[in-house]
């Protein structure tokens, strides 16, 4: 059999808050993608901001060793954007296209030929029509196909009758008030909106028959768009959906546990391809945990954060019990900036969080604060686990060359575009960086 087809399907601020992961957000299409092939359930990015978690992704790299510190439009960008898995597949004879979203690089209506792709099919509003006209007509080689959604990025659409604020539960780190269960609710709005044009873009692979031989591989960026959880590196922030389903083992509605990072994508498509991996990578390959032949594929996985509106350099490490955050800044406020403007941001911002001082380090006990609500970074009984996480996250630093290692800092390309760290919105005055903003 040749080579199967990838479609990549992904999304903007959906976290997992879909169905297939338990939520009262109906999905339907998704949740037949999940109840026939794999979902993760420990999956992660490794940058949670919008470029960036894109750009570790399909370069298998983190984001300090790949270039995307911050956000394309903003003018950040890849070192090497021959580092972008089309690049090898087309010398395995792939063709690649692009539909919709890509939000690596910044060039205009020409981005697409700053990433390298063969074909560049429509705009994110038409991306799932243009992506099921190319299944129609599919070329004669195999295809890795990119079909980005701007669903679920705020601004949310109003709710119809189907997502009634009544019965709409915000997100765990946010209070239950009349406001941010409309925020919710409209959420679930913008979610049915990207459920239906993933279906209609999976519903084209069955009807013309490619289904069996592609790999659907079904992911976001980051967490949603709510405090505390994109653009930090909580659960909240870092948590994302994935669901593959094709060749190479994934069918049957399996569910895995096993921690996964979005980094291990790039390695599992070359495995899949039939593709020796580049030696940058940094991942792992899932197949081995998809044959049975190992029950986990790493021990941590890895985050950070560096630019999005403003610079706010952390970085954290998670094994399955624990998770330890540093913070490089030295800052005694929240970068609000980093967090987009909305009602339940409106509704903190109104009690007193500009004025609660994030801590440098926190280490959380994720068996018995899920929620990651209480720092145990002091707690002598926790001292074992907190010197282990500390070496566990050096090393890591250390292994990649990480800027902030011995009082670094991380850079903004000159060019860019930052806030004021001391903002309140990401939508307020920019500066053109050349030197590190404080």
């Amino acid at each position: 059999m040749a080579p199967p087809n990838i479609l990549y399907l992904h999304s903007h601020d959906t976290g997992r808050y879909i169905q297939p992961y338990g939520h009262a957000i109906p999905t339907p299409n998704l949740q037949r993608l999940a109840e026939t092939g794999v979902v993760f359930r420990n999956a992660f990015c490794a940058n949670p901001t919008c470029s960036a978690s894109r750009a570790c992704l399909l370069t298998g790299q983190c984001a300090h060793r790949n270039g995307m510190l911050g956000l394309a439009h903003r003018g950040f960008s890849l070192y090497d954007y021959t580092r972008h898995i089309i690049h090898p597949l087309r010398k395995a004879g792939y063709v690649s296209a692009l539909a919709g979203v890509q939000h690596i690089a910044n060039s205009g209506d020409q981005s697409w030929r700053t990433i390298g792709y063969d074909h560049y099919l429509g705009a994110p509003d038409v991306a799932h029509e243009k992506a099921a006209e190319f299944l129609e007509t599919p070329p004669n080689r195999p295809f890795f196909l990119s079909v980005g959604f701007v669903e679920t990025h705020r601004e949310y659409p109003p709710a119809s009758s189907a997502e009634d604020p009544r019965y709409s539960l915000p997100p765990g780190p946010i209070p239950d008030t009349p406001e941010t269960r409309e925020d919710m609710a409209r959420f679930k709005a913008s979610a049915r909106i990207l459920d239906a044009k993933m279906g209609f873009v999976l519903d084209a692979l069955d009807r013309t028959g490619l289904a069996e031989n592609t790999l659907v591989v079904c992911t976001t960026d980051h967490g949603i768009a709510f405090p505390r959880m994109k653009c930090n590196l909580t659960d909240g922030g870092i948590g994302v959906m994935l669901i593959l389903r094709g060749p190479g083992g994934f069918l049957g509605g399996k569910v895995v546990d096993a921690l996964v990072s979005q980094i291990d994508l790039y390695p599992t498509l070359c495995d899949v391809a039939g593709m020796d991996p580049p030696a940058w990578l940094e991942g792992h390959s899932i197949i081995p945990l998809i044959r049975g032949e190992v029950d986990s594929i790493r021990e941590a996985v890895f985050a950070e954060v560096n630019y999005h509106a403003a610079y706010e350099p952390i970085r954290a490490v998670r094994t399955r019990r624990w998770k330890y955050i540093r913070r490089y800044d030295g800052r005694t406020r929240p970068v609000l900036p980093n967090c987009d403007d909305s009602p339940s941001k409106s509704l903190w911002l109104e009690h007193e969080w500009p004025d609660k001082a994030p801590p440098e380090e926190a280490l959380h006990d994720l068996l018995f604060d899920p929620h990651e609500a209480h720092n145990v970074a002091g707690d002598p009984a926790c001292a074992a686990a907190l010197a282990d996480m500390r070496a566990r996250l050096d090393r890591w630093m250390r292994e990649t060359d990480d800027p902030l290692l011995d009082g670094g800092v991380v850079r903004a390309p000159a060019g860019a575009v930052v806030n004021n760290p001391d903002g309140i919105s990401p939508q307020e005055k920019v500066v053109v960086a050349g030197l590190l903003p404080h």
